[in-house]
């Protein structure tokens, strides 16, 4: 894959370790809240909207445990914490390979570094794609072509930046790892529940509607 400037982040963006790590856990916790599941319509033309819509709601987690999962699924907790040290390594990762990649003499040192950084931008779009589809929409097959996408963006980006800076490539090692594993559970949940997630939202609204009645 070559550089494609219209399809990569700004240079701005990889010159500063800041933005670099704050971009993508930003990002990161913004897609969380906004695929928090919630009641987006009221029931009535009396009812208000639910005022928690989009935000971390104990309702995510009850939608979590109802889906039928395969073993070694992790409590809902984890993920916050997991994730937020993943965009942090990976935002890392983007900048020194940036940094040591472009003040480099060798002319394909620069090419992969810019390469690099398009893939970057790929594969964090692709991330973005993957909470909504599976959380937000309930679209287990989309979500799962997603995230295979997703794992051979990385793996093929860790190999273009092993080559510009292995730091970089260091980094990208554990958020491949738990790619794999999401990977996993994607394509279990999606099995084991019939690539569907309606039986288990009928489940958790009608929990709901029992607490409230």
């Amino acid at each position: 894959m070559s550089y494609i400037p219209s399809l990569t982040l700004p240079a701005a963006v990889f010159n500063s370790p800041a933005i670099s790590i704050l971009l993508p856990v930003g990002l990161g916790l913004g897609q969380g809240l906004l695929s928090q599941p919630g009641k987006s319509t009221p029931k009535s033309t009396s009812d208000a909207p639910n005022p928690e819509r989009h935000t971390f709601r104990k309702d995510v987690q009850a939608k979590y445990r109802a889906i039928k999962q395969p073993p070694l699924r992790p409590p809902p907790w984890i993920f916050a914490p997991v994730w937020t040290t993943l965009y942090a390594l990976m935002g890392y990762a983007a900048h020194s390979a940036w940094r040591n990649g472009m003040a480099s003499m060798n002319p394909r040192v620069i090419e992969d570094t810019r390469r690099g950084a398009t893939l970057y931008t790929i594969q964090l779009a692709l991330n973005q794609l993957f909470m909504p589809l599976f959380f937000g929409l309930g679209r287990p097959v989309e979500a799962l072509v997603d995230i295979v996408a997703l794992t051979g963006s990385v793996g093929y980006l860790a190999y273009v930046w092993n080559k510009v800076d292995q730091t970089a490539t260091y980094c990208l090692v554990p958020y491949l790892a738990w790619l794999g594993f999401a990977t996993y559970l994607t394509a279990g949940t999606g099995y084991l529940n019939g690539w569907s997630f309606e039986k288990s939202d009928a489940e958790v609204a009608a929990a709901e509607a029992k607490k409230e009645t």
